[in-house]
């Protein structure tokens, strides 16, 4: 037996180019030769002797897993499943090729079949620490994040010093909110393995999370010391610019990470929103088609039906639309349905139902469905999102109408004599989900107390969901609408209602601006000083709405200088307007 380790590697390979002189049909021998090659760097001499090893011995399963590894390392995931998969067949008790197999399926993106792999490999050895780590980053990726969290402390139960499992624990706990214990798991696998690029490139993206950016960039400057090609370390350094502002640079790492690896949809997707922040809504609108690549998409495509390009004629034609992402999204590009109409387009839009009462007010001939069609007639599909591509979209060619949508008129009379007072009406919102896109955009309902002084202001809270218990804690008049504020099966129509008897909406990056915005309704936005894509950078306006005024942070989480200056802004309104 030989000894394939650190400086004997040399020698072992000297000893095996012997034995193979002498007995060359030693398939053990060409496996051994194949592993010592593998070991110091030489992947095309390893790939060689391994297939040399199968020729001889088409059942030799050893030599199909080793080659496996070398080609999960050329990225050949398809063939290297395919030889995993054999070696099993051949032994199906070989436990690593279970733990192989799981981990290219998982990079696959083939996540049941990896959980499946790793938990044979489990059964088959219950204290292997590797197949666990490998079972959490599946379950992660399943979204099962309490089941991640303990397999990978069971990784780290099996074997202490495992650096791997630390830096994986991290990513879950990060992925479940726990940022400072994720930071605690970060510098872990770092005190373990100090020189590892994946662990440093790791806790770039926690330190990220939790506001640190000069620190994350920092972090993800070290992994690209370690590893000049590390691709997805100058995608993250992108986000960590673009946060930043920085979007000239951001724009060059993130080509950097593409001359890397050029089908990198994530990179392509970050580059699209640096793009839409400085303005250039073209290149924007086409690298945002990546978004659906993505290894979490951002829309679920039916793909039933033939894929519209934009091009096609579609007068006479049955074109399905599908939403997707948030509410906001929805409202926002909605106005796109009525520019294929204008194509002469029958337009099937499918959203949820909860909204159909709204959206109607678009256009009474679109029809709203809740589910694919299915044998209808469909001619052409296209997510929602992607409509402002297929129509070329320039900052000067954007769909900008006062208004698209429209409050229902007994709902707004209703509204009217609910809300009699005689005031200065200000709808209010300050809190969107508690999605990580919600990071940083939302602000606590007690800095509108200043405004709430203001005579004749009257503030009416349109808001509903997370951050609705601040209300308690207030020691200023707001007006609460009740119980049966929008608790029927339609969403916003109650909103809609309000917001048309309100003199102005002031609101957080949530669905109310986009909902004012469409209504036409003066609506005063703020914004976090980097904000969502779609605001762009360093405009008072908003090419999207235009009754809309953008208030921009100048510091990041600084709210209390920009609620200085809404307050003298509306005195200046309200001033104005009783003039």
């Amino acid at each position: 037996k030989i000894i394939l380790i650190n400086r004997q590697f040399l020698l072992a390979a000297e000893k095996a180019e012997a034995l193979i002189g002498k007995y060359p049909n030693a398939f053990i021998v060409w496996n051994i030769l194949g592993v010592t090659a593998y070991e110091t760097g030489k992947n095309e001499d390893a790939i060689k002797f391994y297939k040399k090893a199968i020729s001889i011995n088409s059942n030799y399963a050893y030599a199909y897993n080793n080659l496996g590894l070398v080609l999960k390392n050329q990225g050949k995931h398809t063939e290297v499943i395919k030889l995993f998969k054999r070696a099993i067949l051949i032994q199906p008790d070989f436990i690593n090729a279970y733990n192989n197999l799981g981990a290219v399926l998982l990079e696959k993106g083939k996540i049941n079949e990896a959980i499946e792999a790793c938990e044979k490999a489990i059964s088959l050895q219950p204290d292997y620490a590797e197949a666990y780590n490998n079972l959490s980053a599946a379950l992660l990726e399943k979204g099962k994040i309490n089941e991640a969290i303990e397999a990978c402390e069971k990784a780290i139960s099996l074997q202490p010093d495992y650096a791997k499992a630390y830096n994986n624990l991290s990513a879950i706990l990060l992925e479940k909110g726990k940022v400072n214990k994720a930071i605690e798991a970060s510098k872990k696998a770092l005190s373990l393995q100090p020189d590892d690029a994946e662990v440093y490139f790791n806790l770039g993206a926690v330190l990220l999370e939790k506001g640190k950016v000069n620190e994350a960039i920092e972090a993800c400057n070290k992994a690209l010391s370690l590893q000049p090609d590390y691709a997805e370390a100058y995608n993250k350094l992108g986000v960590m610019l673009t946060d930043l502002g920085k979007l000239e640079e951001a724009v060059e790492i993130y080509k950097k990470a593409l001359l890397l690896k050029p089908d990198y949809p994530e990179a392509h997707y970050n580059l699209s929103l640096c793009y839409n922040l400085k303005g250039d809504l073209q290149k924007s609108f086409k690298l945002y088609e990546w978004r659906q690549r993505k290894k979490k998409p951002l829309t679920v495509a039916p793909r039933d039906h033939l894929i519209w390009d934009g091009i096609e004629p579609i007068s006479g034609k049955k074109v399905f639309v599908y939403e997707e992402q948030g509410l906001g999204d929805t409202i926002q590009f909605v106005r796109y349905l009525l520019l294929l109409k204008q194509k002469g387009a029958e337009v099937i839009f499918k959203v949820k139902p909860e909204m159909y009462t709204l959206l109607k007010t678009l256009d009474n001939d679109i029809i709203f469905v809740d589910r694919d069609p299915k044998n209808n007639g469909i001619d052409f599909e296209t997510p929602l999102m992607s409509l402002p591509y297929l129509f070329n979209t320039t900052l000067k060619s954007i769909p900008s109408m006062t208004s698209y949508l429209s409050a229902d008129h007994n709902r707004i009379i209703s509204w009217k004599k609910r809300l009699a007072k005689d005031s200065f009406k200000v709808g209010i919102c300050w809190q969107g989900s508690k999605a990580k896109i919600d990071f940083g955009r939302s602000f606590q309902l007690n800095l509108f107390e200043g405004i709430s002084k203001l005579p004749s202001v009257e503030l009416i809270s349109l808001h509903k969901g997370e951050g609705e218990k601040q209300i308690e804690d207030i020691n200023f008049d707001l007006t609460i609408l009740g119980d049966d504020f929008d608790n029927g099966e339609d969403a916003f129509v109650d909103t809609a209602a309000v917001i048309a008897n309100c003199d102005l909406i002031i609101t957080s990056d949530t669905a109310i601006a986009h909902l004012a915005g469409a209504l036409g309704h003066p609506t005063w936005v703020l914004l976090k000083q980097i904000p969502d894509w779609r605001w762009m950078l360093g405009r008072k306006d908003s090419p999207w709405y235009p009754s809309m005024e953008l208030y921009r942070q100048t510091k990041r989480d600084n709210w209390e200088e920009v609620f200085k200056i809404i307050k003298k802004d509306l005195k200046s309104l309200i001033k104005l307007k009783e003039n």
